[in-house]
């Protein structure tokens, strides 16, 4: 049985500060002393980052489209061993998942798989009394759903805050915060949302500092935790990477640091289960890859923004290339295609697919039901997975003449060559393990 108290930060839409709210939530209650863990529903990478700026230990994603319905609660009791109490921020509005799939994907359906309250964050800039509809609304829509109260977000004046109180006196929800506006906690954002934390360390911590006092002098902190204590029990073994007995230990390097910042906590457990010693790579700084690399992992990130200082570590290019020619595995999704590349936004990158990229205006986002078409160490032909794109660059030509995917709606996606494998499809491996104990054999 895993008992930790727990509260979901949801909002309804995008947009109303439920990452505020979470990360606020997660840094006031560390700075009391409390063992907090911090969760994202969803694919989103940058958000979790924040929340393990707040909580000292690694933000973690619970996503029912990409690992499915089944393994949420073992990740979140995985994820929340140790801790005594733990913030799941939402993913856009309350009911809001996969297109055309219901509640599949939405907070509501992660609250209710967790039997966790919720906390709904509101805007009210722009509203009076009919917040009280509102929250009416998103209340009665599912009566399974627990509504433990409301934190009311960039309030103008302590007139409209009675006003907005007294609206939702009338529903009789509580409200359990109100914050003003304050410029000292904004996270600046830029193309594919807020710029992560390790782009921008020491900054990002005074916000969380300044952030954790807003929080703790305009939030009930103590009714938020006696919230969260309401959740029952939850009867699930945690999850844990299956361990396998690997007659060797390779060196894989998974790339890292602010140009490649975006990757699931699960990915190296997975790994390091599967018998592979894990070893991190900054691409914007390591001239070579580290000793006796046998496999290489590059995630996502910002690689357009880093152009010029990736083109300009021609050592660490030629290793790549090496590694590649030398058929040791590698697989690269979205950014970490971009970078192996011939070039990006006209800088030369390391060259190892017979493609070139650039930044479009076009933004490409959502899930993906893919299935592999090419033979490849990383999914037999035929292998079925979900998977999420997401992202404003194109390369041309879109696939090599053995592409890694096939899913609806599009032609032929990514590229296998050799033991390189390369798309723009994000993977949860905790969705399909096999991955890494693949990764670890193909390195044989």
């Amino acid at each position: 049985m895993v008992a930790t108290p727990r509260i979901v930060v949801a909002a309804p839409a995008s947009g109303h500060g439920k990452t505020t709210v979470a990360g606020g939530l997660l840094a006031a209650f560390a700075a009391r002393g409390r063992s907090v863990a911090g969760f994202k529903v969803g694919p989103d990478y940058i958000d979790p980052g924040y929340h393990a700026l707040a909580s000292g230990r690694p933000g973690r994603n619970l996503d029912p489209v990409m690992v499915g319905t089944d393994l949420i609660a073992p990740l979140f009791a995985h994820g929340a061993a140790g801790a005594d109490l733990a913030v799941i921020e939402g993913v856009m509005g309350l009911y809001d998942g996969r297109a055309h799939a219901g509640e599949h994907g939405s907070t509501a359906q992660v609250a209710k798989l967790l039997s966790a309250p919720v906390l709904l964050v509101v805007d009210g800039s722009a509203v009076g009394r009919s917040v009280a509809a509102l929250v009416h609304g998103f209340r009665g829509f599912d009566p399974t759903l627990r509504l433990a109260g409301v934190v009311l977000n960039k309030v103008g004046s302590d007139r409209h805050e009675a006003i907005l109180r007294e609206a939702l006196e009338e529903t009789g929800t509580p409200v359990l915060g109100v914050l003003r506006r304050s410029d000292a906690v904004a996270a600046p954002s830029r193309h594919l949302g807020l710029v992560p934390v390790v782009e921008r360390r020491a900054d990002a911590a005074a916000a969380m500092t300044a952030l954790a006092s807003l929080i703790a002098s305009s939030v009930d902190l103590d009714a938020v935790a006696a919230a969260a204590a309401t959740a029952p029990p939850l009867d699930v073994v945690p999850w844990e990477p299956p361990a396998v007995a690997a007659p060797h230990r390779p060196v894989v390097a998974v790339a890292s640091g602010p140009a490649f910042s975006f990757g699931y906590a699960e990915t190296t457990e997975l790994l390091t289960a599967a018998g592979a010693e894990v070893v991190t790579l900054d691409p914007l700084h390591d001239e070579a890859l580290p000793p006796g690399t046998a496999a290489l992992v590059v995630g996502g990130g910002f690689p357009e923004v880093y152009a010029s200082e990736l083109s300009a570590n021609v050592p660490l290019r030629a290793a790549v290339a090496g590694l590649a020619a030398a058929g040791g595995p590698i697989v690269a999704e979205c950014a970490g295609l971009l970078w192996l590349a011939r070039s990006l936004d006209g800088a030369p990158m390391c060259g190892v697919l017979p493609a070139d990229a650039e930044m479009t205006g076009r933004l490409t986002l959502g899930y993906r039901d893919a299935v592999a078409i090419s033979p490849s160490w990383l999914a037999p032909v035929g292998t079925r997975v979900t998977g999420h794109e997401f992202h404003r660059t194109a390369t041309t030509p879109e696939a090599g003449s053995t592409p890694a995917w096939a899913w609806r709606g599009r032609p032929a996606e990514g590229f296998v060559a050799g033991n390189v494998h390369a798309s723009y499809l994000h993977l949860h491996w905790a969705g399909t393990p096999e991955i890494a104990e693949r990764l670890v054999a193909a390195c044989a």
